[in-house]
């Protein structure tokens, strides 16, 4: 194999393995919105079980709580969201920024950094060289940016998609427990303990298959907790009831 086909092979390789941790950032993302969807699930159950136990049969004391917690913790999970990312944003720029300003001030001393990198990452002394040379070439600060920092300049995290995505998540899963206790038929809180053991079985298992981890403990632990949830609301809804009959 020649030298060019050499660094052709090996950059090719690199931006294999570039691909591959953004398609895993991808899946962090989506993981993310999928405990969004079970937090928003366990939430909601928890207040509508709670006033369901309290006030049996009161569709507007029971609506009124479940709206409110839906509301209140879509815009939570929003909000917290968009805090969190947007400083993690913040902390990507101003590393982009230093690394910018060092390409500017020392080429030499970061030309034979990316060059360990390369070398650490599995490459021979004469083509971890070359490769960074190459890649300097190119984008000097992609380069460094993707293998140093592990940031893709053109594609910083964004606090606006995170926060909508959150919000999104929370009351779709919140959606479940709330449309469920206002059905007009059965016990509405069996009917709703059920269903958020199904929504709680789902998101346990996509989780658990999203980060290709054991799929029975993530699953049970989702549901006990779950479940532990929405017993110790629904007792505490029924002492209230109890004290205030």
């Amino acid at each position: 194999m020649s030298d060019e086909q050499s660094i052709e092979s090996a950059i090719n390789h690199l931006h294999e393995r570039h691909k591959e941790e953004g398609i895993g950032q991808r899946l962090n993302w989506l993981r993310a919105g999928v405990l969004g969807g079970n937090d928003g699930i366990v939430s909601v159950a928890g207040v509508v079980i709670g006033v369901a136990a309290a006030s049996p049969g009161n569709t507007a004391a029971i609506m009124t709580a479940g709206v409110a917690a839906l509301v209140a913790g879509a815009f939570s999970m929003a909000g917290g969201e968009y805090v969190s990312v947007s400083t993690q944003r913040d902390t990507e720029k101003a590393l982009i920024e230093r690394e910018k300003q060092e390409l500017k001030e020392q080429p030499a001393a970061e030309l034979a950094e990316l060059t360990g990198l390369y070398r650490r990452r599995g490459l021979s002394a004469a083509l971890a060289r070359q490769v960074a040379e190459e890649l300097t070439a190119h984008d000097a600060l992609a380069a460094h940016a993707e293998v140093e920092l592990g940031i893709d300049p053109k594609e910083l995290t964004s606090p606006w998609a995170a926060a909508f995505s959150s919000f999104i998540a929370f009351t779709v899963g919140g959606l479940i427990p709330l449309i469920m206790v206002l059905l007009p038929f059965g016990n509405p809180v069996i009917t709703t303990a059920v269903a958020v053991v199904v929504g709680l079985f789902l998101t346990g298992w996509i989780s658990a298959k999203l980060g290709d981890a054991p799929r029975g403990p993530a699953i049970l632990r989702n549901v006990l907790m779950g479940s532990a949830t929405m017993l110790a609301t629904y007792l505490i809804g029924l002492l209230f009831g109890v004290a205030v009959s």
